[in-house]
């Protein structure tokens, strides 16, 4: 048998042990991705480096996250413009799987599907290997630059304000939004972009964290270095997140007027605006939730 018959053979030798269903999920994730435009070069790459190929081998496992383990619900995501837009989202939970869960609420539940361009921190490039997929996924380093060069391109953007604030603090600040850091807010003035509030609900209790071993943090280079109830005592297992359950809430669009140059304190009243948007989102999602895991 031919190179190429014994490797089309092994493939559908392979697939015929894979169940019905996550092959549903892949054909699923094939026609969405089908439907969202991408202005690629003539190696397959757009000018942020995504590439359309390898996301289609990288997403099958998020939406699997999305679909199974997770169990996302979504309200109000049909309030999302076309078009050029930030969504700007709570952060939490150790681990961005509450950022891979937005991206693929968009793709898998938005219509038209968009494919959502998120705003990596800046230690993410000096993770070996990964640096590589999340650039391939569509993530960009956080810059305000390559954010305006996105929105420009009218691409969908998302923006986790807290940073590193929300995403590492303890368990006993669940829900209690941090500071907003006030650059997204600039950009969405200087480029002319409405702003989506999103809450999400479920992402606090994933890997609920203790204590937070700073020091070791910065020897290693770190932003943080949580205890969580399996993190570090089980390895790498211990990165597996909870099978909690996600709710997504998306607010309405909210557009503001003004000189992105503006000072500080005048930029920081139209951000505490999308900060009480947001809070209100979350206060709605806990109120409705039936319990973390239903």
């Amino acid at each position: 048998m031919a190179p190429d018959g014994a490797l089309r053979a092994l493939a559908d030798l392979t697939g015929a042990f894979v169940p019905l269903s996550l092959r549903d999920l892949a054909s699923t994730l094939e026609d969405r991705l089908d439907k969202v435009p991408a202005r690629l070069n003539e190696y397959g790459y757009d000018p942020f480096g995504m590439s359309p190929a390898a996301m289609r081998r990288a997403l099958l496992p998020a939406a699997w996250l999305y679909r199974t383990w997770f169990r996302v619900e979504t309200a109000g995501i049909d309030r999302v413009p076309e078009g050029r837009v930030l969504l700007v989202a709570n952060h939490a939970g150790q681990l961005p799987f509450d950022g891979s869960m937005l991206a693929m609420a968009m793709l898998l539940e938005a219509e038209p599907p968009r494919l959502v361009r998120g705003m990596g921190e800046y230690w993410i490039p000096r993770i070996p290997w990964f640096n590589i997929l999340a650039t391939r996924g569509g993530q960009v380093v956080g810059t305000p630059e390559s954010c305006q060069a996105l929105l420009e391109a009218d691409e969908c953007v998302m923006v986790f304000p807290e940073g590193v604030r929300g995403i590492s603090k303890p368990y006993r600040k669940a829900y209690r939004l941090q500071r907003f850091g006030l650059g997204f807010m600039r950009l969405a003035l200087e480029t002319g972009t409405p702003i989506v509030p999103v809450g999400i609900v479920g992402s606090e209790e994933q890997q609920p964290a203790f204590a937070n071993l700073s020091g070791m943090a910065r020897m290693l280079g770190m932003p943080a270095l949580p205890v969580t109830p399996t993190f570090p005592w089980l390895g790498p297992l211990g990165l597996l997140p909870l099978p909690v359950k996600y709710r997504i809430l998306f607010g309405a669009p909210l557009r503001f007027e003004g000189e992105a140059a503006e000072e500080d304190h005048l930029i920081e009243v139209r951000v505490e605006a999308v900060r009480t948007a947001i809070a209100a989102l979350l206060e709605r999602g806990l109120r409705e939730r039936r319990g973390v895991f239903r």
